[in-house]
């Protein structure tokens, strides 16, 4: 019988704490589900990117993101273009976890712990940024610095709760910026922006209905920009986005859909990877289709939300 090989890379500072203090009762689960599995903790920024990294070169089956949107991003860099490319589980223990919650994959660690035992996948884009991955979402503008400006001792304290006071904070600052979105296919764009998000999933900030027709196998990406407005109209938008209402025909939103992009401004607007810093503008996006094999529900049912993920296969 062919022997499964794991490396779990995981963030013990992630959303409440949960890996660390799981860490024992999750390998059992693992190991009594035919998975060996080695792990490692990460100690500092773009360490768990060295520990991908090492993992696909070494030859490992699989590979286990187990924190928050932060260390899955950092996994898929480590992950992306390799010659050899594990299939990539999940055990979402962060304070958002959008991809996840893009995907059905189980929030509680025992459920997430046994879909991946059963190691079925399917295959997803990924997205480049000047060079660097994200799997889930590319942003930027000032409201889009929030998931790294937040401390991570109060989103362990406080959970999402922690975003919703920094936004608070910030919203009574927020300015546009000229920014030019020239988009494949599609066109320009040269016109003062609040923020632009470019998307690989239907979750965006834990909001499923931002632009729900996002699929990150789709091999597109869907690019929402909100045009210059004043703070009454922007709490107009957010109070839609907050309900679930759809704003895509919303005259003060662009969106449409495209695999190549780039966004230029003469002032310095930083950029946010799966809401991690992600350096600043000009930035070229591109996107790589079904590049890599993420483990889900085998038959494509979503604990997250009522979207589906699509056929599965079985590694």
């Amino acid at each position: 019988m062919q022997t499964i090989r794991a490396r779990l890379i995981y963030n013990p500072t992630s959303g409440r704490e949960e890996a660390r203090r799981k860490l024992p009762e999750i390998l059992r689960r693992l190991e009594r589900g035919g998975i060996e599995t080695s792990c490692h903790a990460t100690e500092e920024q773009g360490d768990a990117t060295k520990a991908a990294s090492d993992a696909a070169d070494r030859g490992f089956d699989i590979v286990i993101a187990a924190g928050g949107d932060g260390t899955l991003n950092e996994v898929v860099h480590g992950l992306t273009g390799k010659a050899h490319r594990p299939a990539l589980g999940i055990l979402p223990m962060g304070t958002t976890n959008d991809f996840a919650r893009a995907h059905g994959i189980p929030r509680k660690w025992e459920d997430a712990c046994n879909l991946i035992t059963k190691r079925h996948t399917i295959p997803i884009d990924i997205g480049k940024a000047n060079g660097n991955s994200f799997i889930n979402i590319a942003g930027g503008g000032s409201l889009t610095e929030l998931s790294y400006e937040v401390p991570s001792r109060l989103k362990t304290m406080v959970g999402q709760l922690a975003y919703y006071m920094k936004g608070l904070e910030k919203i009574v600052n927020l300015k546009p910026t000229q920014m030019k979105i020239s988009a494949e296919g599609i066109g320009e764009f040269d016109e003062e922006f609040m923020l632009f998000l470019i998307a690989n999933s239907n979750s965006v900030a834990g909001f499923d209905r931002l632009v729900p027709n996002a699929r990150t196998g789709d091999g597109l990406f869907d690019v929402l920009a909100l045009r210059k407005c004043n703070l009454a109209e922007f709490i107009r938008i957010a109070t839609l986005v907050m309900r679930g209402e759809s704003i895509l025909n919303d005259p003060r939103i662009i969106h449409f859909q495209c695999s190549r992009l780039s966004v230029h401004s003469d002032h310095r607007v930083q950029l946010n990877l799966d809401g991690e810093f992600g350096g600043t503008l000009p930035c070229e996006f591109e996107l790589l289709p079904a590049h890599l094999h993420v483990i889900v529900d085998e038959n494509g049912e979503s604990r997250y939300s009522k979207h589906g993920t699509g056929r599965a296969i079985q590694l």
